[in-house]
């Protein structure tokens, strides 16, 4: 009898500490949610640009020189017209000299060859008129007329010695013209790229001496957009941008332009979409990097899912269901339920929802809580008195 009992003790002990180990171990699953919410989503693409004016214009020089002196300097403001700098114009006004000399020389020689002209053709009408009294021969005739032919010729190729004269000394009047560079443009002077004494040399292409922005009141940033994200960018959408100058500001434009031109940059196609901006304040300043976020789409007091919602399934393993349309997991009975939804514009942390059998406050998953896998209670020591 008393061994009956003692067995039937051990049988309840073991029981005991069965069911505290299988209890320990199969814990709930919780679920961590989030209501759908009604609410005002931005849809917005983000992307790095480049502050620059909208119209500058390279000042440069058609002639060689040494900078003799300089008139303006980096930022200083400049009216269309105004004398920038002075090459040094010592050979061409030499040059221009000479070439004065030599027109004047040109037109001498034009003088005397029609003088010398004028004297052969008396020369030779007086020859006709005695030929024709039978006084000289007829050879007598033909070189006096060959001669003043001759006359004829010299005086065409003197006019034509004074036209070469004058081109070459328009020529050299222009260049000396060239030593005084001049803004073309009202602007700001943003780049300055000689010095005095610099000799600059105009051989094979224009050197670029100046850099003229027209108004820095009006800028553009140029942004690179991805081809992933460029069918969503249109004409006169808005755009907010931030500066690594102004962190705590944000400053709004507008898309100008879509560039047509691909760049490629790290084995990724972009296009240059054009932003006019506003810099009435003057802040921005042409090189500064702009962070932009060109808004595609806005809507207000739509329902909206946390972007977490969309990404949770409760099926980890590969025999988990496949599905084609997309939905969301809400919580029913302490249980996961999908329902079938459409989704819209997304902001990055939430979604909007077009369609799908939900209302607002409903509870969505967003992620599992699992407990630990340990003993919730202390089973019964196992021993005899």
């Amino acid at each position: 009898m008393k061994k009956t009992i003692i067995s039937i003790i051990i049988l309840i002990l073991i029981s005991s500490l069965v069911f505290f180990i299988i209890k320990g171990m199969k814990s709930p699953v919780k679920y961590k949610t989030e209501p759908i919410i009604k609410g005002d989503i931005t849809e917005s693409i983000t992307a790095s640009g480049t502050v620059n004016p909208v119209t500058s214009v390279s000042v440069g020089t058609q002639t060689s020189g040494v900078i003799k002196q300089l008139y303006v300097d980096f930022n200083s403001p400049v009216k269309k017209g105004q004398l920038l700098a002075q090459l040094d114009p010592s050979i061409l006004e030499t040059q221009v000299e000479q070439g004065r000399a030599n027109l004047y020389n040109a037109q001498a020689n034009l003088q005397k060859i029609k003088s010398i002209r004028a004297n052969d053709e008396k020369t030779y009408n007086r020859n006709k008129s005695l030929y024709e009294r039978n006084f000289i021969s007829r050879s007598e005739v033909d070189l006096a007329e060959a001669t003043y032919n001759s006359d004829n010729a010299q005086v065409a190729s003197a006019h034509a010695q004074i036209a070469q004269a004058s081109a070459a000394l328009r020529n050299n009047q222009t260049l000396l013209r060239y030593t005084r560079i001049i803004s073309p443009v009202d602007g700001i002077v943003v780049t300055r790229n000689v010095d005095v004494g610099q000799t600059v040399a105009a051989s094979f292409q224009t050197p670029t001496l100046f850099l003229v922005a027209q108004d820095l009141t009006k800028m553009q940033i140029d942004t690179n957009v991805a081809e992933a994200d460029i069918g969503k960018v249109q004409l006169n959408q808005d755009v907010e941008y931030t500066l690594d100058g102004y962190p705590d500001m944000t400053f709004k434009g507008k898309v100008r332009q879509i560039r047509i031109t691909p760049t490629t940059l790290q084995n990724v196609v972009t296009y240059d979409v054009v932003v006019n901006v506003d810099n009435k304040d003057l802040k921005l300043k042409p090189g500064m990097t702009a962070n932009v976020s060109i808004i595609t789409s806005k809507k207000k007091n739509i329902l909206m899912v946390s972007n977490a919602g969309l990404r949770f399934t409760p099926n980890t393993d590969e025999d988990a269901p496949k599905y084609k349309e997309q939905g969301i997991w809400i919580l029913k009975d302490e249980k996961p339920e999908r329902v079938k939804i459409k989704t819209g514009v997304s902001d990055g942390a939430y979604t909007e929802i077009v369609s799908g059998k939900l209302n607002e406050a409903q509870k969505v998953i967003i992620n599992k809580i699992e407990k630990s896998k340990k003993l919730k209670g202390r089973p019964p020591r196992m021993g005899m008195h």
